[in-house]
Formats: structure tokens, C-alpha cells, sequence
């Protein structure tokens, strides 16, 4: 995992204050999504459920605080597992990585009926996935199949 170079801001860190103040779960990382309008928080692996609350409570707990959609993605600290929690409830039958001098891909295959779901309404869940992916990973591309 090559997380060194991410940045983050003094909104960012008051924000991950907030989230395991209120769930109880650590945050590895919080994104502001000013291009999506929501705030999208990484949970430390094995604490998606305490992140969530029971009945989703911790979630819109937060989204009435902050006045935004809030996003749980559990961490993995593989490509691939950041990637099938990123897409998650979709069924991810495959994720093949090709790495280039130049660039590195990620394509990812899943069940035809489950494509729509992991694109995402007006592709928000896929340019979640694709953000992740970058700043984790340095993945340049993530391609649904």
C-alpha cells in the first residue's frame, strides 16, 4: 500500500474526528466528493458494521450533521479488495490488473445484473471506485466488464 502521499485537509481531519466520535469505528481516510456532493469516509478493515450503526443510525446520523450523503468503503489493503468494497452489493466475479510502464488498469468483471448497480446512478459509484483506487493504489483507470 503506497498511501504515503495522501493529503489530508484540516476539513477532512475535523470530519474523521466526527465519524469515529460518533460510530466508534476508525477512519483511515475521508474524501470530500465536491464534483458528487458527498463525503465518502474509508473504515478500518472489520469495522464496517460499528461505522454503519444499527438500521444505518451512525449514517444519517452524520448526513444530518454534516448536511451531506456520507459513504462508507471498508479498507483492504490490496487493489482488489478495495475495489470489491468500493463496489459492494454488486457481485464482483472477477478483477484483473494490468500494469503498463505508463499506466496501471483495473478491469473489473461482474454479474450482467449486476452492472447497473455497479456503475451507480449517473456513475457515482464507479468514479467513487475509480478516486479510491488513484489515491490508494495509483490505479490510472477502472473498467467495468
Amino acid at each position: 500500500m503506497a498511501t504515503s502521499g495522501i493529503k489530508i485537509t484540516g476539513e477532512e481531519m475535523r470530519l474523521i474526528a466526527l465519524f469515529e466520535n460518533i460510530t466508534g469505528a476508525m477512519a483511515n481516510d475521508c474524501v470530500i466528493d465536491s464534483e458528487g456532493d458527498r463525503i465518502i469516509f474509508v473504515a478500518k478493515q472489520g469495522e464496517m458494521g460499528l461505522a454503519i450503526g444499527k438500521g444505518g443510525k451512525n449514517i444519517n446520523m452524520l448526513r444530518r450533521m454534516t448536511g451531506k450523503p456520507i459513504e462508507v468503503v471498508e479498507f483492504s489493503d490490496n487493489v482488489e479488495g478495495l475495489i470489491r468494497n468500493c463496489l459492494a452489493p454488486a457481485k464482483v466475479k472477477e478483477v484483473r490488473i494490468t500494469e503498463r510502464p505508463d499506466k496501471k488498469i483495473v478491469v473489473v468483471e461482474v454479474e450482467p445484473k449486476d452492472k447497473a448497480l455497479a456503475i451507480g446512478k449517473n456513475g457515482r459509484t464507479i468514479d467513487k471506485t475509480r478516486m479510491l483506487a488513484k489515491r490508494y493504489y495509483q490505479v490510472d483507470h477502472v473498467q467495468i466488464t
